[in-house]
């Protein structure tokens, strides 16, 4: 019998809200697949299970194994690679693969997930762990990368139209139905991807690595570097560099969006511009929600922003701004560089969003694009509002 994987949850989770509020960290999408669409295609399974917190596990199911069954469970805050995958093949019941003193992998009989185990092995090789908000965009670059790989290994492209100016051909792949006309796709830096039934407007300028997902939108004379990474069923206009949209999220005019993390079902009103690196570039600092601190994330950091969170027009995020979950921001000054779930205002503002209505405007935004609130969907916000 096949290994029975799930993904779980550590209690450090809590350092990457404000995306671990909605969704387990391997729900979480860099590069060009979520953590667990990579293990599913590294490890040739689907679906992989999420072991998470209790008022998440409704929408993000728990499969529990056979009682004959060997389950595996993997750190979800893990991004796969070659060695590590090679190793937990190797893996028995009672095994476990640390690194640094914190635990990787498990091999349990079973459902029995905290039982002792009978032997530990410490892990040599280089590992990628997205421990903090930020680091989901500063790997992205590599993430986008290996995951170009996996997902164009040994197939071909669609063709891509002569009125396109194209650079190193041999990294750029069209999924079918994808559309691109009138543009200049530059994979000499790093590859690109465009997904299924996605569509690049007319006077784009595209640098790799960057990646978007299945119907997709990239508005017209949109400038993007790499490494930026869109989600299914998301709209990017004007300047981005170095940033990731989960699902359904829009950036669809002008502004400048650099080292950020945008999460599902959020919208950039027009000309929203984000600070990515201090005018002394010195180090930027991040609010850590569940530390109450700010923590160093380099010397370059953009805005961090929540499902279902909004900004209107002309807003200005400082550096390392973090905004939570479903937050209206609005207004002509800098809103605080730590926005808690559920704000509504700006600069000298500290209105709170009515449940109500923001379940009411969450529904509203998901109607645009075909989708509508879940019951489990509402569940969680009002958990997170509540507290």
């Amino acid at each position: 019998m096949n290994p029975h994987y799930i993904l779980f949850d550590t209690p450090e989770r809590d350092q990457l809200y404000p995306f671990t509020h909605t969704r387990p960290v391997a729900a979480c999408r860099i590069g060009l697949l979520t953590i667990r669409e990579k293990w599913e295609k590294w490890l040739n399974v689907s679906p992989i299970s999420y072991f998470t917190m209790d008022y998440l596990q409704d929408k993000y199911p728990l499969v529990k194994a056979p009682k004959n069954a060997v389950t595996v469970l993997i750190n979800g805050h893990l991004l796969p690679s070659a060695p590590l995958v090679e190793e937990i093949g190797k893996l028995q019941p009672g095994q476990e693969i640390y690194k640094n003193g914190r635990l990787l992998v498990k091999a349990v009989s079973g459902d029995d997930f905290f039982v002792p185990t009978a032997s530990r092995t410490d892990f040599e090789e280089d590992i990628i762990r997205i421990d903090q908000p930020w680091h989901i965009a500063q790997y992205n670059d590599a993430a986008l990368r290996a995951d170009f790989e996996l997902l164009t290994r040994g197939r071909k492209s669609a063709p891509i139209s002569n009125t396109n100016r194209v650079e190193n051909p041999k990294q750029v792949f069209l999924e079918p139905g994808a559309k691109v006309e009138h543009s200049v796709l530059n994979a000499s830096t790093g590859p690109v991807y465009i997904g299924k039934n996605s569509l690049v407007m007319e006077g784009s300028l595209i640098r790799g690595p960057f990646g978007m997902g299945e119907q997709s939108v990239v508005k017209m004379g949109a400038r993007i570097y790499g490494a930026t990474s869109l989600g299914a069923r998301c709209v990017a206009g004007g300047e981005i560099k170095n940033s990731v949209f989960f699902d359904h999220s829009n950036k669809g005019h002008d502004g400048y969006l650099g080292d950020a993390v945008i999460g599902e079902w959020c919208n950039l009103g027009a000309n929203t511009s984000c600070s990515n690196m201090k005018n002394n570039a010195g180090e930027v600092r991040v609010w850590m929600e569940a530390k109450q601190e700010s923590w160093p994330a380099g010397n370059k950091c953009g805005v961090m922003m929540g499902d279902f969170s909004r900004s209107g027009i002309n807003t200005m995020f400082n550096t390392g701004t973090v905004v939570g979950v479903s937050c209206n921001i609005f207004g002509g000054n800098f809103p605080p560089k730590f926005l808690p779930s559920f704000s509504w205002g700006g600069a000298g503002i500290t209105d709170r969003y009515r449940l109500a209505e923001a379940l009411r405007d969450a529904d509203s935004w998901m109607r645009l694009k075909g989708a509508s609130l879940s019951e489990q969907d509402r569940q969680i916000l009002e958990k997170i509002f509540k507290g």
